[in-house]
This record gives C-alpha cells, sequence and structure tokens, in this order.
C-alpha cells in the first residue's frame, strides 16, 4: 500500500474511478491536474481553479527554483502558503524543462547541469537535489522522481539508456525522499513506444517500490495514434493498486482513451494556454473566438455550466475581447476550459460507475470528429 490510500470505487474494462487520499484533501479519479507552472494558474486565481472543481494542481520545479528560488519559497512557508492553494500539490521533478527549455544541458549519470533560460546561470539538478527541492522546500504532497527526458522519435539504443538511467535515478530519488507517510513518491515509466523497453522499465521501478507510477516519455512528438497504441500495453504492466498517472497529455480525446485504458491522472497546459489564445474548449471540440462568425452570437460557451465565464458571457462578448487583445479575454477563457476539463473528469467518473464508459468516449469522439476542431491562429 502506498503513503496515501488508493481506493477504486468501480471498474469497466480497465478503465477505473475512484479516491486517492491525501492529508490535504481527496483527489477524486479519474483526475485532471491544472498546471501552476510558477506558483500559478496563469490568469486565474486559486478560487477561480477551486470553483472549476480541481481537486489537485501541478507546480514546476525547474520553473520555481529558479525564480523566486525554492529556498525563498520555504522561508516564506512552502508552496501551498506561499500561493494559498490548500488542496493537494504534485510537483514534477524538473528534468522535462532542464531538456527542453534550458540553453545548455549536460547529462551525466551523476546529474544534469544546465544553463537558465532566464540568465544564463549555471544549475546542478540530481535526483537528491530534485527530492530536496520538491519534499523539503517546496513541501509537494506528491513528488516525482527525476528522470531523463527523450524526445521522439529517437533509436532504440538512446531510448534503452534514457530508461536505465532513469530507472536507476528512481532508485536513487527513493533513497533520497526516505519513508514519509504524509508525502508520497511516484516513479516514472519510460521505454517510448518499444513494449519491451516499457515492460523492463515497470520491472524495475515495481522492484524499487512507488507509491505511485508515471508514464513518462509521451506527448513529446509521437503523434495520437502512435501514443494510443503504448497505451494499449503500459498501463497494465505498472500496479492496479496504485495509481498511474499519463504526464503532459493533453487533448480531450486523448484523455478519454487514456482513461479507457487504465490511466487514473492527467495533467496539461492544454486549457490555459489555449484560452490565453482565443480559443475554447467544448463537448463538440474546440472553438476559435477570433473567428469572424461570432461576431453577434448572443450565446454563452455552455449555459448549463456552473462558472460564470462558460454562462454568464457570449460569444460575441468574448469575441471582442480576443479581437481586442483585452486581458479579460484570457481569463474568461481560461476559466472556461478549465471548467470544461474538470466537466469532462467528472462526466468520465459518472460514465464509469454506470458501465458505459466506452459509449462515452464513443460519443466524445463522434461529437469532435462531427464539429471538426479549430485551431487558433
Amino acid at each position: 500500500m502506498g503513503a496515501f490510500p488508493f481506493r477504486i470505487d468501480a471498474t469497466d474494462g480497465k478503465a477505473r474511478t475512484g479516491v486517492l487520499e491525501t492529508p490535504r484533501g481527496d483527489i477524486r479519479t479519474p483526475a485532471f491536474m491544472p498546471v501552476g507552472t510558477a506558483g500559478t494558474v496563469k490568469a486565474l486565481t486559486v478560487d477561480q481553479v477551486a470553483a472549476t472543481g480541481a481537486d489537485i494542481l501541478l507546480g514546476n520545479t525547474y520553473h520555481l527554483m529558479l525564480r523566486p528560488t525554492a529556498e525563498r519559497v520555504h522561508r516564506l512557508g512552502g508552496l501551498h502558503r506561499f500561493m494559498r492553494w490548500e488542496k493537494p500539490i504534485l510537483t514534477d521533478s524538473g528534468g522535462f524543462q532542464v531538456m527542453s527549455l534550458s540553453k545548455i544541458a549536460k547529462v551525466t549519470e551523476e546529474c544534469v547541469t544546465f544553463q537558465s533560460h532566464i540568465d544564463g546561470s549555471r544549475h546542478v539538478l540530481s535526483p537528491e537535489r530534485s527530492m530536496e527541492i520538491q519534499a523539503d522546500l517546496l513541501g509537494s504532497d506528491i513528488v516525482m522522481q527525476l528522470d531523463e527526458l527523450v524526445a521522439l522519435p529517437a533509436s532504440e539504443d538512446r531510448t534503452a539508456e534514457a530508461m536505465r538511467r532513469s530507472a536507476r535515478w528512481g532508485q536513487r530519488s527513493k533513497n533520497a525522499f526516505g519513508e514519509r507517510n504524509d508525502q508520497a513518491l511516484f516513479g516514472i515509466q519510460q521505454g517510448g513506444l518499444s513494449e519491451g523497453l516499457r515492460r523492463e522499465s515497470a520491472e524495475r521501478l515495481m522492484e524499487i517500490g512507488f507509491d505511485g507510477y508515471a508514464l513518462g516519455g509521451l506527448a513529446v512528438g509521437e503523434g495520437h495514434a502512435a501514443m494510443v497504441e503504448v497505451l494499449d500495453f503500459a498501463p497494465a504492466m505498472l500496479p492496479e493498486d496504485r495509481p498511474r498517472y499519463l504526464m503532459g497529455v493533453g487533448k480531450p480525446i486523448d484523455i478519454v482513451e487514456a482513461v479507457l485504458r487504465g490511466v487514473d491522472m492527467f495533467d496539461c497546459v492544454l486549457p490555459t494556454r489555449s484560452g490565453r489564445h482565443g480559443q475554447a474548449w467544448t463537448w463538440d471540440g474546440s472553438v476559435n473566438l477570433k473567428n469572424a462568425r461570432f461576431a453577434d452570437d448572443d450565446t454563452p460557451l455552455d449555459p448549463a455550466s456552473d462558472v460564470p465565464a462558460s454562462r454568464d458571457y457570449s460569444k460575441a462578448y468574448l469575441h471582442h475581447l480576443v479581437k481586442s487583445s483585452e486581458i479579460l479575454g484570457q481569463v474568461l477563457l481560461s476559466w472556461h476550459n478549465l471548467a470544461f476539463f474538470q466537466a469532462l473528469m467528472a462526466e468520465l467518473r459518472a460514465a464509469i460507475s454506470e458501465g458505459r464508459a466506452q459509449a462515452f468516449r464513443d460519443e466524445i469522439a463522434r461529437r469532435q470528429a462531427r464539429s471538426g476542431s479549430e485551431t487558433a491562429a
């Protein structure tokens, strides 16, 4: 059993719904975690985020360690107090951003050395330092092991090298994290698109023993079809009695497909990033509010929603805000999008409980395909 009890209340095929219990509150699964990169979910207050139904959000180790620094956050009472969010927080390890954002990054067996994308200053991130930042300084509820990211496509040899280093770093992360009752540590399965490497990674991680398990190395360039193929086998390699977390995913149909294959937790910047660029997500796909056809549309994005951004403002008004580059447009669309993603998760939980998960998936796929999702310019 993990540090946090994980209860599965219902299953429908491979899909499952339940609760991950933490000292700061229950996380209903399947769960979507809004991304609070720098101690804030962009454009929104924590009260607005909570009002969407979010049980947990994600904080970013790389950004916080550089600015304002993890040590400063710790002196100011930890990340929960710093950003005024009382519910659970999961922090990523920092590895993804080190590889994707830093000006120069060098990976050795011991650590990653990199230059800040902000000012070029040099930093070191090791498994032990990542644990210190996440668990001790930021005070995260769910801590992620440090792993090595490989963008796809990549050779099998390179993928295997990174997977095995990630497993060794997983052991070092576990040693540094120790045994805690009020915080959980998740391991990260790697292996790219290879079933054999994914299985080897899962076996190595389970031998170490983690409170939960993430599927890493996806949504990094492989495309939807390839990702779904991996999800056909990878989640089942991980323990049934621990939460499974698909990192960095994604679009509504990606989430639904993953849930049907046994995944419990998700995060993605898509809802807020789309909102800042004039794009709204709905049950019938995405809508580009920059489009002139909305200039006289007096209907709201979702009249049935409890969230004011979805219910109380017309598409014509949102179109005006977006075209005028008004900040309020970014706020309202980000708020609406997060509310939609939480509504999607609530409907998924209900569908699993009622034994209609596949029918729900088919309906979502049909509606999104029929509408032809628009892309914000």
